[in-house]
């Protein structure tokens, strides 16, 4: 929330630097966000009167204008506002002058005339347009005779507009709602500065129409625990004056009309979010606070049409739904210009059922988030009866006699109790009784104390507060947090260290980045549509009753989507050689909505384009399957598994190539796949050809391991074997190699395939294979007998398990 502080002027004198204050609420209170003056760097910009206006004589749009700036001679202006008239009080930005943005105007020539400054409409000296009032969307910013009888050329516009005002930007917690309005703000500056603040007062002045046979009023005490409304009667709709404006824009609220305005003054300064009909457009006098029927249309004031939900509540007057209530009024009902007659509404409505409204119309307002955090209950008639007085003021108009009344209750201060003692032994102070008294006056709370222990009444507007713990904050964080005495921890300390689990996450990190990919982080949600594709698990993603928005309404099953969408991030961006992995959570449901959905741990990488870059010495080198597999293989290795790993190829996984996929096995215990995404899912993202594993870490966790010994390198020298054989053409070289180092003995220390080989000289549905094996032993010089007898035993095997033939 915004904060004015020369509002806050109003409640109490303040003498401390505005920096100053803003550290104190920071440390007190809550958190300043932003600290400002709305004028920025602005200057030479002053308030001014239109002598003479006069066409220019080579434009249709322009015009020549006379202003006096409280200068010795008048001020020639050439501008092309189509608002601008002889007689006007407008906005001068002079010679020299500084505006919003940080333009200077300086003296110019339009279409040959003159210039010497700038006529201002209020968005070019820093207004947002949401604030900024709609009459003057199109020109110039115009006092009315009332504000301007009071101004004096040559004035400094930027003061006069409130935009020397300091404004802190407040971040305000939940248990903290009472910080929505001025009057909350203003009890705790007051405490922090050790001041009594003067709440705002009115007179209300009836007439002798009666409330009550203008209109009836009806509400459930579970919807709308008070309600109430007010007649005004007579009233004419026109601009608010200078100083309400400047209160709302101030704030970030764009003025409108001087009745609204005041609802919205109210809603500012108490908290309380009020609401006004045109009596005269009401369907009928009857006004009824309801659930919603299903489907029943509604126009609210953005001019947006919305069905409701039977959850919702609505206003409704002759049973026809008028508003969303407590979230935004209708158009049917709305205040114009032509509005004679006006009903006032103030109520407390369920928080829940507006929560429920707001996030299913995703229409949040100042009133919803106000009502949603609970609102000062002993404050909702008096603000309506200081609005209903203040638009009579404003806009003329009688005020009918009393309020006709749906619901009330009579609120009951609840009483927490708190020793000194228990103060004392939480903040690890030795805080006297005076001392916690004097804090509880401060705070302007009702206590009594008796022997350390005070029992303390809970004013309605600190509904934050219902346990002892909580009164113990509030003596905390006046007593000043920095006054808290600081201690070590005691007692025994244990070192830290990583868990198997993120010991392994890490390890996996190093080897990829090690590797060459770079490491991305992707959205959880997705659409539907990519939600569950490349899915490791039975089950279905999981729908987001309200999601952010379309693109975010499933949660993923699979790393893989992310990671194309980066990739496909990339590639529009002229990057086509991309090695990227992710280490995130999947949620996976059974579809039991009762349940938690699984959270499963994986791991996933793509590559595109080239892997290795062109040289002068060396061609680049594309990516591809073997590229991604030597990857997948190196962190597997890098994991130690006790069991086998081996890759089955697997044509059926959709979006995946069906003839470059493969399943990964440990034992028999499936870990993942790897292989090429389907052509027709990459046109579909917008890449080319890539390639992507996924491995299911959860999984890979719970396997057995063997432990990792490290020795040294031999010294002994290694001995070289090649060894080629014919086999079927189904039969797979990885199968041919786990063959082989089961049979090689223990010193044979690695085995590379080298050539695979089909054609002429070879028998049709053959192939041969070449390896290179390599022999060493740590110990010893290895002989050739040894080196024979391992090759012969191997040969054998080979030939009992595949009916290879030695070349």
């Amino acid at each position: 929330m915004k904060v004015s502080v020369n509002w806050l002027r109003d409640y109490m004198p303040i003498e401390v630097p505005v920096n100053e204050l803003a550290e104190k609420i920071s440390r007190t209170v809550v958190e300043i966000e932003g600290q400002y003056q709305p004028q920025g760097n602005m200057k030479n910009v002053v308030i001014a009167k239109v002598l003479s206006v006069e066409p220019h004589p080579d434009s249709d749009h322009m015009v020549i204008t006379q202003v006096d700036a409280g200068e010795a001679e008048p001020i020639q202006i050439v501008t092309g506002a189509p608002n601008v008239a002889a007689g006007q009080t407008v906005i001068l930005a002079k010679h020299g002058s500084i505006i919003g943005g940080g333009q200077k105007i300086r003296k110019s020539k339009l279409r040959g005339v003159a210039s010497n400054g700038m006529l201002a409409a209020l968005q070019e000296i820093g207004f947002e347009d949401k604030v900024a009032p709609k009459n003057f969307e199109e020109g110039i910013w115009v006092f009315d005779e009332v504000d301007a009888g009071e101004l004096t050329p040559g004035e400094d516009a930027l003061h006069v507009l409130g935009l020397d005002d300091d404004i802190f930007e407040t971040g305000i917690t939940p248990n903290r709602a009472d910080l929505f309005s001025m009057n909350g703000t203003a009890w705790e500056v007051a405490a922090i500065l050790e001041e009594q603040p003067t709440l705002p007062s009115f007179e209300l002045v009836e007439s002798d129409t009666q409330t009550a046979d203008l209109l009836t009023a009806e509400a459930p005490g579970e919807l709308a625990p008070k309600y109430a409304l007010r007649v005004v009667q007579g009233v004419k709709v026109q601009d608010s004056p200078l100083w309400l404006q400047k209160r709302l824009w101030n704030m970030g609220i764009r003025p409108i009309s001087n009745v609204v305005d005041v609802t919205n003054y109210m809603l500012l300064q108490y908290g309380q979010p009020l609401h006004v009909f045109d009596y005269d457009k009401l369907p009928a006098h009857d006004i009824k606070v309801r659930h919603a029927y299903a489907d029943e249309k509604i126009v609210t004031l953005d001019g947006q049409e919305r069905v409701t939900n039977p959850q919702d509540i609505v206003i409704a007057a002759g049973n026809e739904g008028l508003m969303f209530a407590g979230v935004m009024g209708g158009a049917s009902t709305e205040v114009t210009t032509d509005t004679v007659n006006i009903v006032l509404e103030g109520a407390v409505f369920e928080p829940r059922a507006i929560r429920h409204t707001a996030r299913d119309q995703n229409l949040h307002s100042e009133a919803s988030t106000r009502f949603e955090r609970g609102v000062n209950v002993e404050d909702t008639f008096t603000a309506l009866d200081h609005a209903a007085a203040l638009i009579a003021e404003l806009a003329g108009g009688t005020v009918a006699a009393g309020r006709v009344v749906a619901q009330d209750f009579t609120y009951v201060a609840p009483v927490v109790e708190v020793t000194v003692d228990q103060i004392n032994h939480v903040l690890g102070t030795v805080i006297t009784v005076a001392e916690v008294a004097a804090i509880f006056d401060r705070l302007f709370f009702d206590y009594v104390e008796t022997n350390g222990k005070f029992t303390v009444t809970i004013p309605a507007r600190r509904w934050d507060i219902t346990i002892s713990a909580d009164l113990i904050e509030e003596v905390a964080r006046l007593y000043g947090y920095d006054n808290l005495p600081a201690t070590l921890p005691t007692g025994a300390t244990t070192p830290g260290k990583l868990t198997v689990k993120q010991a392994l996450i890490r390890a996996s990190r190093h080897t990829l980045e090690g590797l060459g990919l770079d490491q991305a982080i992707s959205y959880v949600l997705t659409t539907p549509a990519k939600a569950a594709r490349f899915a490791l698990h039975a089950g279905q993603p999981i729908q987001l009753d309200y999601p952010m928005s379309q693109d975010r309404q499933q949660t993923r099953v699979s790393l893989l989507t992310g990671l194309l969408d980066d990739v496909a991030y990339n590639v529009a961006r002229k990057q086509s050689d991309i090695a990227l992995y992710e280490q995130g959570r999947v949620f996976v449901s059974d579809g039991d909505t009762t349940q938690r959905p699984a959270e499963i741990e994986h791991l996933a990488g793509v590559i595109a384009g080239n892997w290795l870059p062109k040289t002068w010495a060396t061609p680049a080198k594309k990516a591809d399957f073997f590229v991604l597999k030597g990857v997948v293989e190196q962190l597997l290795a890098n994991y130690a598994l006790a069991q086998s790993v081996r890759f089955e190829a697997n044509g059926a996984r959709e979006d995946m190539h069906p003839g470059r996929t493969a399943d990964i096995y440990v034992g028999e215990t499936l870990i993942g796949f790897i292989g090429q995404i389907h052509p027709l899912t990459a046109k579909e993202y917008g890449i080319g050809e890539t390639y992507g594993f996924e491995l299911n870490l959860a999984a890979i966790l719970i396997l057995p391991k063997n432990k990792t010994n490290y020795e040294a390198i031999s010294k002994f020298p290694a001995i070289a074997r090649d060894l080629a054989i014919l086999v079927t053409a189904d039969t797979t070289a990885a199968a041919v190699r786990e063959t082989i180092i089961t049979a090689g003995g223990q010193h044979l220390h690695d085995v590379t395939l080298f050539d695979v080989y089909s054609g002429t000289n070879v028998a049709a549905g053959m192939k041969s294979l070449a390896y290179a094996l390599t022999f060493v032993d740590p110990e010893k010089t290895l002989v050739d007998d040894e080196i024979n007898a391992a090759v012969a035993k191997i040969e054998q095997k080979l030939a009992e398990n595949h009916h290879a033939e030695i070349r």
